[in-house]
C-alpha cells in the first residue's frame, strides 16, 4: 500500500512540475516623484499568466540595494490579480529616504546615478497547488532627478 501511495505522490508531483507557471520580468524602473523626506521610484513588472482564469496576487516583497546595502524594502499586500491568458503590468512603488541617499554620496557623486540591485518576490495563489512564489532579481542604474525633471 505504501508503494502505491509513493508512486501516486511521485506521479502528481511530476505532473505539477511540468505545468506551465506564471512568469515575470522587470520591464522598467523610473523616477516617480520627490517628497519632503524621500524619492519614490516606480518599478513596472510584467507578469504572464498562462491560465485562462485570473489568479490573485497575495503579496509582493521587495528589497532595493545599492553599494551592497539595502536602501529600501517593503511588502505590498493584495496588489490585485493577474488577467487570464494575458500579461499584466504590476506597479511596485519604492521609496528611498534622503538619509540613505546621503550615505551613498560617493557612488552618486561620480556619475549622478544609483547602481542598484532589485530583488522581488511575487506570491500568487495557484488553484490546487496553493501559494507559489516568483523570484526576480534585476540590476541597473537610475539617474537621479535634476531640478528640471522635478519641476517639469
Amino acid at each position: 500500500m505504501s508503494q502505491l501511495l509513493g508512486k501516486a505522490t511521485n506521479f502528481v508531483s511530476e505532473k505539477i512540475s511540468e505545468m506551465a507557471k506564471p512568469e515575470a520580468s522587470v520591464s522598467d524602473v523610473d523616477f516617480k516623484r520627490v517628497s519632503k523626506d524621500s524619492m519614490e521610484y516606480l518599478v513596472k513588472v510584467a507578469v504572464r499568466n498562462p491560465y485562462s482564469t485570473p489568479i490573485p496576487i497575495c503579496e509582493i516583497n521587495y528589497s532595493f540595494k545599492s553599494a551592497s546595502r539595502e536602501i529600501a524594502s517593503g511588502t505590498i499586500p493584495d496588489p490585485g490579480s493577474l488577467k487570464g491568458k494575458d500579461t499584466t503590468m504590476v506597479d511596485v512603488p519604492v521609496k528611498v529616504p534622503y538619509s540613505i541617499l546621503m550615505s551613498l554620496a560617493k557612488d552618486i557623486g561620480a556619475d549622478w546615478d544609483i547602481d542598484y540591485q532589485l530583488d522581488l518576490r511575487l506570491v500568487i495563489d495557484l488553484p490546487v497547488i496553493g501559494n507559489f512564489t516568483i523570484p526576480l532579481s534585476h540590476n541597473g542604474e537610475i539617474k537621479l532627478p535634476t531640478l528640471s525633471t522635478m519641476f517639469a
